[in-house]
């Protein structure tokens, strides 16, 4: 039986990576599935490839009115919401003396702003019961040079899956996160750095994970499925760490 058979989720940075490889997941165990993305070209590639069977919309989830935007649009069409995953979000290494206020606000407006503004605008059609999942990343739990604002503004979206599990207990909405570590997508291209950098910056930390080896998108893409569906109805306020064994071996 499919996990999702009737429910509807959002999927925001659902165009590439993870959040695409979980909307493929999520449209497979029969969801309705709403993706968005900030990029239009990207999202158009993205509706093309799930061939017409997602709702892709071009919002920004930095900006509250987008996020409004699409959940009315979900209300217009679906009327409730099961299940958001709130998986956009950007990284912009720089060594810590060199943090400047761009840095800081980019990252900032995306990676934490964005999931408020997510969560807010479709509170009001979340379901009961529902699910939230939230990405953060296994560097909030391992120290990695370079990062500090992306891991504080993971780290901040971790604390939130604890205070709203307790603040939206009552309406039946579970909050949880995830946190990967070095998976194969199109993150590293975005970085901002050389291809040579990324890779030789990638190599180094690969040789951090017991697994030896990077995760791929459609193996986070189960755990957030799991933690979407029934399966975990009694996960409140969890963080899953999906990272081959790198923050705890």
């Amino acid at each position: 039986m499919s996990k999702l058979a009737g429910k509807t989720a959002l999927i925001t940075g659902g165009t590439t990576g993870i959040g695409y490889a979980t909307a493929k997941l999520f449209l497979d165990e029969g969801a309705n599935v709403v993706i968005t993305g900030q990029n239009g070209e990207r999202v158009k590639s993205a509706a093309e490839s799930l061939g017409g069977r997602a709702v892709a919309i071009q919002a920004d989830v930095s900006s509250h009115a987008d996020m409004v935007r699409v959940a009315q649009e979900i209300k217009d069409r679906f009327g409730k919401l099961d299940v958001l995953f709130a998986n956009a979000g950007i990284a912009c290494p720089m060594p810590f003396s060199d943090v400047n206020e761009d840095n800081i606000n980019n990252q900032i407006d995306v990676n934490f702003k964005g999931v408020i503004y997510s969560i807010q605008s479709v509170l009001p059609i979340l379901n009961n019961p529902s699910s939230v999942v939230i990405t953060s990343t296994t560097m909030i739990e391992k120290g990695v040079a370079g990062m500090s604002v992306y891991a504080a503004t993971k780290a901040a979206v971790r604390s939130l899956a604890r205070t709203l599990s307790a603040e939206f207990a009552g309406r039946g909405i579970r909050v949880n996160s995830i946190s990967p570590g070095l998976i194969e997508t199109p993150i590293y291209g975005k970085l901002g750095m050389s291809e040579e950098a990324v890779s030789e910056w990638a190599g180094q930390l690969l040789k951090q994970v017991p697994a030896a080896r990077l995760g791929q998108a459609d193996e986070v893409a189960k755990t957030v499925l799991y933690m979407a569906s029934d399966d975990s109805a009694y996960m409140l306020g969890e963080s899953v760490l999906l990272d081959g064994g790198m923050a705890n071996i």
